[in-house]
């Protein structure tokens, strides 16, 4: 008695030649993908301009200025020391 042999193998092959072929035709085109954690240069601006509250003094500084200690934003190493 013969046993048939798996032959799903065969179909997953087929599905990633597709897909590459696929994708091929999508870049021939001129199609786009998306870049994932890349952001344009206004998207940038806009987080380095974000304002936060310091934790000790509460006054507000750039996102790029603060100290971040702990997930915590400090105005300056003065603030950060006193917590």
């Amino acid at each position: 008695m013969k046993v048939p042999m798996y032959q799903g193998g065969s179909v997953i092959l087929k599905f990633i030649i597709f897909a590459v072929v696929a994708l091929l035709v999508y870049k021939f085109f001129g199609g786009k993908l998306p870049a994932f954690g890349s952001k344009t240069p206004e998207e940038k601006k806009i987080d380095e301009d974000t304002l936060v509250e310091c934790e000790t003094c509460h006054t507000f500084v750039t996102l790029k200025e603060s100290i971040i200690i702990n997930g915590k934003h400090y105005c300056s190493q003065e603030c950060a020391d006193k917590r």
